[in-house]
């Protein structure tokens, strides 16, 4: 074989220096024809080598998901059964495969079975984990076609379609958030299920997919988090609306931006409108102090998101964050049907959240989460995210440290300043650095605090799965 390919290689050489003179003397199309014997072995070893790199990628791909699965305590039995030579998974997929066919497998699994202290998982659930992924690389694929080939009606939708983020460069899943599992569940539910089966919900009216999800609660608690993480295992292009976008010097300009809004989202579906802080832009109209061409634009855009232009077979959803939901307009408020209240994390909740933001770090034996989850009520998930980043700056504050006083040193003694340390030479976190952290980060929040209180107390009224009691809110007293 190798002297073939030493043969087939030389003359390649040869016919490669002969096409090049002829190219010179004919500038016209010159057409060499290989001898059948060379074909025959060029082709052979084509098909040959093409065999060897999928043997190869299959390997290597198993390889990935088993270590992926050691390090999450898991084993899946009948693993090499499973054949994946299509394309090279590389590890943030692997990733993702692993937590799909871990939902799936606690879905559909009636017991727990374990092995060497290892929870057993199928092939069937890693199959679902693949497939999963592989629908969301097909539907980013045609997104991006899409992108590119739109043809825009104006200058409004074209500025907007610069700022359009396709489902593949958020780079945000539901994996990548700790707790919220309940939110997670609905979301799911609402936007991806549709969208993965929509033979199931295309009988009759009721089950269209939802329009209008708002997401509200206290400040850092992953709102915006969820909706990027929505937007990317939906496969749908990301539309992120701001003031900013939407608004002009010009009168009348407000309102074609946001027809453009939904023109644009409905050619480039499915695509989430995201609108953060939607308290200041879709806010009560009767507000005395409101000027006459903020109002139109949010007449302009309740009329284009759910009135008599809007088509219900178009999969737009508008997804909202706020953390005053009691400052929008009624007619806002009628239209967002789902309202998921995204609190505080409890202390489970508070230690999911540490796991997924040290998973990367390396970590010192006497790290105890538990322990960092209970002495951190009250902290949102943005709080445990600071904590953890004061914690990693300890290691690094001990180096400079170090590096000052063996400077020091040199100079008394007249000796070579020493070289400066790298990051190999940086200590993995310990718990004494947690410590450390949380007495120097504070909870940004108050459970206690007034706009708390009306934040639940609007959720008892307006919220998912709230009691509908009939109280009087405190910020009408």
């Amino acid at each position: 074989m190798q002297d073939n390919f030493g043969r087939l290689h030389a003359r390649g050489k040869d016919i490669h220096k002969a096409m090049k003179q002829l190219t010179r003397l004919f500038p016209n199309k010159v057409t060499i024809q290989l001898p059948q014997e060379d074909e025959a072995l060029l082709l052979d070893w084509k098909q040959k080598l093409d065999h060897d790199v999928e043997t190869l990628k299959a390997q290597s791909n198993i390889v990935s998901i088993r270590s992926v699965l050691n390090e999450n305590g898991l084993k899946c039995p009948d693993l090499e059964t499973i054949c994946i030579k299509d394309q090279a998974l590389t590890s943030e997929n692997v990733g993702k495969v692993v937590g799909w066919a871990l939902s799936y497998h606690l879905m559909h699994s009636t017991e727990a079975l374990t092995k060497d202290s290892k929870l057993l998982i199928s092939s069937e659930s890693i199959r679902y984990g693949l497939n999963v992924l592989h629908g969301i690389l097909n539907e980013s694929k045609s997104s991006k076609k899409s992108l590119k080939d739109v043809v825009t009606e104006n200058e409004f939708e074209k500025r907007l379609l610069a700022d359009v983020i396709p489902a593949d460069d958020i780079g945000v899943t539901f994996y990548d958030i700790g707790a919220l599992e309940n939110v997670k569940d609905t979301l799911q539910e609402l936007v991806m299920l549709p969208l993965q089966r929509p033979e199931l919900f295309c009988k009759g009216q009721l089950t269209k997919p939802c329009k209008g999800i708002l997401l509200f609660g206290p400040p850092g608690t992953g709102k915006t988090m969820l909706a990027k993480a929505v937007a990317t295992e939906a496969g749908a292009n990301f539309i992120n609306i701001s003031m900013s976008s939407i608004t002009s010097k010009w009168f009348g300009e407000g309102e074609k931006y946001v027809k453009a809004v939904f023109s644009l989202a409905s050619k480039i579906a499915p695509s989430v409108v995201f609108v953060d802080e939607v308290d200041s832009m879709l806010g009560r109209r009767e507000n005395p102090g409101e000027h006459e061409a903020m109002r139109k634009m949010k007449n302009e855009f309740m009329v284009n998101w759910d009135g008599l232009r809007t088509k219900d077979k178009e999969r737009v959803l508008v997804l909202a964050a706020t953390n005053r939901p009691f400052d929008l307009d009624e007619a806002v408020i009628r239209r967002l049907p789902r309202r998921l209240m995204v609190n505080l994390p409890d202390a489970p909740n508070r230690e999911k959240i540490l796991r997924v933001i040290l998973a990367k770090e390396e970590m010192a034996p006497d790290v105890d989460f538990a322990a960092i989850a209970n002495m951190t009520d009250g902290y949102s998930g943005s709080d445990l995210k600071n904590l953890c980043v004061a914690a990693a700056h300890c290691s690094i504050r001990e180096i400079l440290d170090k590096e000052k006083k063996e400077k020091a040193l040199a100079l008394e003694e007249n000796s070579p300043l020493p070289a400066l340390h790298g990051s190999t030479d940086i200590r993995p976190l310990n718990m004494k650095d947690l410590i450390y952290a949380h007495e120097q980060v504070c909870a940004s929040v108050s459970s206690e605090s007034a706009n708390m209180n009306e934040l639940l107390q609007w959720n008892e009224l307006y919220g998912e799965g709230g009691s509908r009691k009939k109280i009087q809110l405190s910020y009408f007293m």
